[in-house]
């Protein structure tokens, strides 16, 4: 691959990223807004956040087939366009259930890609371009939030924020259309592209590996943690904490933004340091960030708990992605990560739905009881993948 071309696509890449973050950022400081515009219940998020799982899972999960179809330019496009399509719909939508078939769109568009990039940059660049690839969608989730606070604290009604992104997203849909064949990169006759090595790979012989299964356990409950974080604390600060709506939407990109901050430096180490040293550190971390929110002993640790999360969570999902291909060998590479960003899919649904339940029946500070318990899980989830792993080299070593 031509250093030009190489750097074109990774510049690509990034800005898809950057794309799929900026929607995902808004939802948490509009959900209040939203609620009182469709007079909602407070754990009707779990019926949007299980519709755009619906469409993400479906598309994730066959993203090798897409991908053996149709080049990643062609896919960017199409996904950038299915997402500008529903933000403009979550701006004009007349009805709850109008916006949550929107939300459905935006999950197809957005599974595609992401699975399909993941799968990209995993087999051809480095752990570090992968983690400074997700740093992108953390630019994005970053600003999602400073975008919708900027709007409602100039007294204007939430739509306008999706209309805003809405913009970006046309932007880049044609940015993408416009560089579409340049990625239509020639391999070498020894490089398989993903989708190939997955077109001879079946699903179930990659279901029968039981690392797969722990990996999938693992990113859903990281995807779980990440974004019920970002969902729910802001209506925990403003509704339960009596902390105002700027602060609380600063707050919230913060989180998001120590989340990007944290992979660029991982990116930056991700080749220096043990990778399972790095991510047991890491998660223990976030623990600690999670017992800083539940305990509210004063705000400033409130919110460095919030960020020390952020920066926590940043490298695991990249540097997991990274170690996929030696964890299950090449050819079951592209099924895997499909089966993962799935996972991480529906983890996003079901634990932040789970939260939102929980709250309605035991108020908002169970959602900083219902973190702390999600990280735990997270940890002790990673420290079973790392003694199958071990398992499975020693069985490696003594076949060979």
């Amino acid at each position: 691959m031509q250093q030009r071309p190489r750097l074109a696509l990774i510049c690509l890449a990034y800005i898809g990223f950057i794309s799929l973050g900026l929607p995902d950022g808004l939802l948490g400081v509009a959900w209040p807004s939203i609620r009182t515009s469709f007079s909602l219940s407070l754990d009707a998020l779990g019926s949007l956040l299980v519709a755009s799982t619906a469409g993400y899972t479906l598309s994730s999960f066959n993203s090798g087939r897409i991908l053996a179809r149709i080049s990643v330019g062609v896919l960017l496009s199409l996904s950038a366009g299915a997402t500008a399509i529903s933000l403009l719909g979550y701006a004009i939508a007349p009805s709850w259930w109008v916006l949550i078939g929107f939300g459905f769109l935006s999950g197809l568009g957005a599974g595609a890609i992401d699975s399909g990039l993941n799968t990209y940059v995993a087999t051809h660049f480095s752990p570090r371009i992968l983690n400074w690839l997700h740093a992108s969608y953390g630019i994005g989730t970053t600003t999602g939030p400073l975008i919708m606070t900027s709007v409602l604290d100039a007294n204007r009604p939430w739509q306008w924020g999706y209309l805003i992104v809405a913009t970006v997203q046309l932007l880049l849909t044609g940015c993408f259309a416009v560089t579409r064949d340049w990625w239509r990169v020639p391999h070498t006759a020894s490089s398989q592209s993903p989708s190939a090595d997955a077109a001879h790979t079946s699903t179930t012989s990659t279901l029968c590996i039981p690392v797969v299964w722990i990996r999938i356990c693992v990113f859903f409950m990281y995807a779980g943690v990440e974004v019920s974080v970002g969902q729910w604390t802001y209506s925990l600060f403003t509704q339960t904490r009596s902390i105002s709506t700027t602060i609380a939407g600063q707050w919230v990109s913060l989180y998001w933004g120590s989340f990007t901050v944290g992979r660029v430096f991982f990116g930056a180490i991700a080749n220096r340091a043990p990778i399972n040293l790095l991510l047991r550190l890491c998660m223990t971390s976030a623990v600690i960030g999670a017992t800083l929110i539940w305990l509210n002993i004063a705000n400033f640790l409130t919110m460095f708990g919030l960020m020390l999360i952020g920066f926590s969570l940043a490298p695991i999902f990249p540097s997991l992605i990274a170690t996929t291909p030696e964890s299950v060998g090449r050819n079951h590479v592209s099924n895997t990560i499909g089966f993962q960003v799935a996972a991480a899919t529906v983890g996003v649904a079901v634990l932040p739905s789970l939260a939102g339940v929980l709250s309605r029946y035991f108020g908002l500070e169970i959602v900083s009881i219902a973190i702390c318990v999600e990280t735990l899980f997270l940890f002790v989830l990673f420290e079973i993948l790392v003694r199958q792993r071990k398992i499975q080299v020693t069985e490696e070593t003594i076949n060979s």
